[in-house]
């Protein structure tokens, strides 16, 4: 159901410690401010004994004043339970830089994506250490910025990086097979906040061609994962994976071809549920509402 014409749309999201009357409190909440939910989806992590929530509704007027009051009431809620919560209208998209090296494939798929109205980000600007692939940023109008990197000028350039995510009032930055690894410091500022894509399925096989190495072991699956960067290099909480499986008949070329494949729809799958507020961070893992 979409909101009505004096309605808007919001997605609260929140996690607090596992208790009785949590549903119950957001709900008669909801109900109290004349809300109507529209989606709701919840889990209690047994182990961790953490509860988690989102819930879309719409709530009428449409204005900042009611929008002011709700969230002074989810305020009063949140203490009462020890929430962290979060509230954004449903219609206000993440702003997204979409970071990338030489490989072209994450960037292309998720510019088309976009474009067709499929990813619910906004894609702002294209950022590079190459100036490979500025022709594909200029051709969906997008604005290019090389950034080169080596040992001396890394600091630089992420200081440089950090500018332009404040200028351009970014939400989400994009690793699309950004081929460099970011400096602790810049991990810590943007926790939560930086999606990298990686061939997880491939875990002993590190360095340059992955893929050719995986064929010289005959490696029968293999895949991709998206995750939450940290400052441990490729150990962030996971948000999506694809696999595949493969044979012997498969060439490194072939190999490399689907893995790319399965590099873009996880990418595009965790870029589109954070924009949806659907992932929800539980320590080193993802609660992620499908």
């Amino acid at each position: 159901m979409s909101a009505g014409a004096n309605e808007r749309e919001y997605v609260l999201t929140l996690s607090c410690p596992d208790t009785r009357g949590i549903v119950a409190g957001v709900a008669d909440l909801l109900y109290q401010h004349g809300c109507n939910i529209t989606e709701s989806q919840q889990y209690g992590d047994p182990y961790a004994n953490r509860f988690f929530l989102r819930t879309q509704f719409t709530a009428a007027p449409a204005d900042g004043a009611a929008e002011d009051l709700l969230r002074g009431a989810f305020a009063s809620l949140a203490a009462d339970f020890d929430m962290e919560w979060d509230l954004r209208p449903r219609d206000v998209r993440p702003r997204v830089l979409v970071m990338v090296s030489r490989f072209g494939h994450c960037l292309n798929d998720l510019l088309y994506r976009r474009r067709s109205g499929l990813l619910d980000a906004d894609i702002a600007a294209v950022v590079s250490n190459h100036p490979d692939l500025e022709f594909l940023a200029r051709s969906y109008d997008l604005d290019f910025h090389h950034l080169p990197v080596t040992p001396d000028t890394k600091a630089d350039q992420e200081a440089r990086l950090l500018e332009l995510v404040d200028s351009y009032d970014i939400d989400l930055v994009v690793l699309a097979r950004y081929m460099q690894v970011l400096s602790e410091r810049l991990c810590a500022k943007m926790a939560g906040r930086i999606i990298n894509i990686h061939h997880s399925f491939l875990p002993s096989f590190k360095g340059a061609r992955p893929y050719h190495q995986a064929h010289a072991r005959g490696v029968k699956l293999i895949g991709a994962t998206a995750h939450y960067v940290t400052a441990d290099l490729d150990e962030g909480p996971i948000i999506e994976q694809e696999v595949a499986r493969v044979d012997h008949t498969h060439s490194p070329e072939q190999l490399t071809a689907i893995g790319r494949d399965l590099e873009s729809v996880a990418l595009a799958r965790a870029v589109n549920w954070h924009a949806q507020r659907r992932v929800l961070l539980n320590g080193r893992r993802t609660v992620v509402f499908r």
